[in-house]
């Protein structure tokens, strides 16, 4: 993983965050802790089956 692509991450997420301030609009992401944890929840379940190596091709099992 590249450190220059996650600090222009987290600095694109500043800005846009400040902006969404600035212009008094709501953020599209939960505003308080337990979504916010839910939302690293997701993340870190899926590095973890993406580690383990299981899972299916949900679109090849629906034949799509």
């Amino acid at each position: 993983m590249s450190t220059q692509l996650t600090f222009l991450a987290l600095l694109t997420g500043l800005l846009t965050g400040a902006l969404f301030r600035f212009l008094n609009i709501p953020i599209p992401a939960p505003p308080e802790l337990p979504g916010i944890m839910g939302i690293i929840g997701i993340y870190l379940g899926y590095k973890v089956i993406e580690h383990v190596d299981v899972g299916i091709d949900l679109l090849e099992t629906l034949g799509l």
